[in-house]
């Protein structure tokens, strides 16, 4: 189990640096598969703010898991597990489909959650 909830630990917090940097490098296509797709003029400073915010969770959760241990990361990710659902509110909200909302985000607070749980055991 050990294995798992650190591999699961090092994936979650190295796929949403590459989100993050997606964010920062590709805005529009970046906001496209995030579920609310930008406005051609006026999102740029949103869409950087998001990247930044993702880059920064996934830093913080590879130096925590490196740096403090398993139980660290632990409450990290359940912390940071608010922002998927979050996530899923927003895109719901703001014309989203309900595939992504859930599908996407929803279903990415649950495995940070389970994430979290392992960690927690280990």
């Amino acid at each position: 189990m050990t294995v798992t909830a650190y591999t699961l630990a090092v994936v979650l917090d190295l796929f949403i640096v590459f989100i993050g940097a997606r964010f920062l490098l590709r805005p529009r296509l970046a906001a496209a598969g995030y579920g609310v797709p930008a406005k051609p003029a006026g999102d740029a400073a949103y869409l950087a703010v998001k990247g930044v915010r993702d880059l920064t969770f996934g830093v913080v959760g590879l130096a925590l898991l490196i740096f403090a241990g398993a139980r660290a990361e632990a409450w990290f990710l359940l912390a940071v597990a608010i922002a998927p659902f979050g996530d899923t509110v927003i895109v719901l909200r703001h014309g989203g489909t309900r595939a992504v909302a859930f599908g996407v985000h929803f279903a990415t607070a649950v495995v940070v959650l389970i994430g979290a749980a392992l960690l927690f055991a280990v």
